[in-house]
């Protein structure tokens, strides 16, 4: 193991030595490390360790407000902090133009500690107890999403005067994901059913409070890619602004569709280009609102990516352990688990990975014909890459990697640059990893330090009587 200090900044410079998984014929653009660079960077670094990529970041943003802007003349990006909350992320993406999506205090003080003024925050959530709301308007956020009638009431007593709000709907679109990220569904924990008049009766509410929200806002799910949901939901949102202008004669100036466009986890997975998907979504918004003769003229159309802008600019490295070899399967160990990416444990999501030879090994793509056994290279062979928490802990199941896989290669899992590191724990006791920013210049920067065991103990309290 590495005997960095962790408080280190140290940064490797491997300019020209990581590139993306892609060729000829697709468009898959996911980060990928080259040998060389994974193998200095576990030496340096150790392992697990998550990779960014800054160009990647930077340039997904570019891509996702040019394709939105093209489409409609007045446009609001937010990153979803929640994808990843790094303050480095959050410092470049605010960079490029993008406000930041913040559910919990905790998110906003972290996109605060990254220079972010709060007047560029949108503050979601279910349930915002006083104190947080209080804070977050005593702060001058930008944006709040009113998400059920008790916050209503709450904000009626407070003061508001340099914050907008925008009411959240549950526009009953169920869309085609898992259902523990689908949340536009009328039974959804978020926002206001449109079908039982909640959202009416929200509105009217917030007018009585003397809250004038100025739009609306819904998110139907997240890793979309079927973007129908997506869709119906604009659609749902355009439709009751009409409704909510011939009824009670509420315009609005401010529509939201939320996030959700896919990235691509897995070879086969296509998801829609940013250019086209946002000139789906704000077509589903505008064709509505123009066939009833609403004024779009002042109207401002806002989407909060997430995943979309981070996922694929990011790769996971692990270390093999051992390899255990059962009348069943094979078990490739490795020095992570469930602590550092939950996500297959609680969405069965699936991951595509690569292995990388130790440094005294050659390096072996992960796809091999079969004619190359005729040359003394193993075949692959299907294997489980579990973690090391007491836990079933299977990370990625059924994974073809090369028959000689042994300690000490290298594991580099791809798309990970979305919900691994801000949804990592200290579950079993293990220290979460450190995240490495692979610069413009090519420069290998430390941007979040491995976490140390002491660490882990820095908000318990031993009583004394104890002995």
């Amino acid at each position: 193991m590495p005997s960095m200090n962790p408080r280190d900044n140290g940064s490797v410079i491997l300019a020209g030595m990581s590139e993306t998984v892609s060729d000829a014929v697709t468009t898959d653009a996911r980060l990928r490390l080259t040998p060389e660079v994974a193998n200095t960077l576990a030496a340096r670094f150790d392992t697990p360790l998550y990779v960014l990529d800054e160009d990647s970041i930077r340039g997904r943003a570019r891509r996702y407000r040019a394709a939105f802007a093209a489409v409609w003349p007045r446009t609001e990006l937010a990153f979803a902090s929640k994808a990843n909350s790094t303050l480095a992320v959050l410092k470049l993406v605010h960079q490029e133009g993008l406000s930041i999506d913040v559910a919990s205090i905790g998110e906003l003080a972290a996109a605060m500690t990254a220079g972010v003024p709060a007047a560029d925050f949108h503050f979601h959530g279910n349930y915002k107890k006083r104190e947080e709301l209080e804070r977050a308007l005593g702060l001058g956020i930008g944006m709040v999403m009113i998400d059920n009638f008790e916050e209503i009431q709450l904000l009626a007593t407070m003061n508001r005067r340099q914050t907008q709000f925008a009411i959240r709907l549950s526009p009953g679109v169920d869309p085609r994901t898992h259902q523990k990220i689908s949340t536009g569904q009328a039974d959804t924990k978020f926002g206001f059913n449109i079908s039982d008049g909640s959202a009416e009766e929200a509105l009217r509410q917030c007018r009585v409070a003397g809250i004038q929200p100025i739009g609306f806002h819904c998110h139907v799910g997240s890793q979309l890619l079927d973007p129908e949901a997506q869709r119906a939901g604009g659609e749902q949102l355009a439709r009751f602004a009409v409704e909510m202008l011939q009824k009670l004669e509420y315009r609005v100036s401010y529509l939201n569709i939320g996030g959700g466009l896919g990235v691509r986890y897995r070879s086969e997975d296509a998801p829609m280009a940013m250019e086209e998907y946002c000139q789906l979504v704000t077509a589903a918004v505008v064709e509505p609102l123009h066939e009833a003769g609403f004024d779009t003229s002042e109207l401002i159309l806002a989407q909060e990516p997430g995943r979309a802008i981070v996922a694929e600019a990011g790769v996971t490295l692990y270390r093999v352990g051992s390899v255990k070899r059962t009348p069943v399967r094979t078990f490739v160990a490795v020095d992570g688990g469930l602590s550092d990416n939950p996500r297959p444990a609680l969405y069965q999501s699936p991951y595509e990975v690569e292995l990388i030879r130790g440094d005294d090994r050659d390096h072996w793509d992960m796809v091999v014909d079969g004619p190359g056994a005729a040359f003394g290279v193993p075949l692959p062979t299907k294997v489980t890459i579990s973690g090391r928490h007491c836990e079933t802990d299977e990370l990625f199941r059924d994974v073809e990697l090369p028959g000689d896989v042994r300690s000490d290669d290298l594991i580099q899992v791809f798309t990970t640059g979305a919900y691994n590191a801000s949804m990592a724990s200290n579950y079993n006791r293990f220290t979460r990893p450190a995240t490495v920013l692979r610069r413009v210049s090519g420069e290998f920067q430390l941007i979040q330090r491995r976490e140390t065991v002491e660490e882990t103990f820095a908000r318990e309290l031993l009583p004394e009587d104890l002995g």
